[in-house]
């Protein structure tokens, strides 16, 4: 590998870092906002509304991803929009769901952070690891379809 495709790799890979986390900011206010719905408006559990409220932001990001993000390997890839999306549910929504809901019985169950607060850390604990699912996993390099 030459020094200039190194750095082209490493160009590459920071512009679609910065993508997902332009995505992810979004998504942060439509978690958030769900969240606050879910608790302060329905009275839901805290852990049943952070739940749905980052069901409701994986598949808010999910879309963003496949039309923004990742929209360069879409068309080169063996599989369609709704595999994506299963995967994408399967691997980020898990990791983000699993995160939440862990640290938020840590954060909110134990240590009596307040939820909102407590919330903004679990999303930044699972950031780099959803990056890397959906990178490797969901939206990764694929074939050239077969003509």
């Amino acid at each position: 590998m030459t020094f200039l495709s190194s750095t082209e790799a490493w160009a590459r890979l920071l512009r679609r870092l910065l993508k997902f986390h332009m995505v992810g900011f979004i998504g942060i206010g439509v978690q958030l906002c769900f969240l606050f719905l879910f608790r302060t408006v329905l009275h839901l559990n805290y852990l049943l509304a952070t739940g749905l409220a980052v069901e409701c932001a994986v598949l808010h990001n999910f879309l963003w991803h496949e039309h923004f993000t990742w929209a360069d390997r879409n068309s080169h890839g063996n599989s369609g929009p709704l595999q994506r999306l299963l995967r994408f549910n399967l691997s980020t929504g898990l990791i983000s769901i699993a995160g939440n809901l862990a640290l938020m019985r840590l954060l909110v169950g134990s240590l009596h952070l307040q939820y909102m607060l407590a919330n903004l850390v679990t999303i930044g604990a699972c950031s780099l690891l959803n990056f890397w699912a959906s990178d490797q996993v969901v939206f990764q390099a694929g074939l050239a379809p077969k003509e």
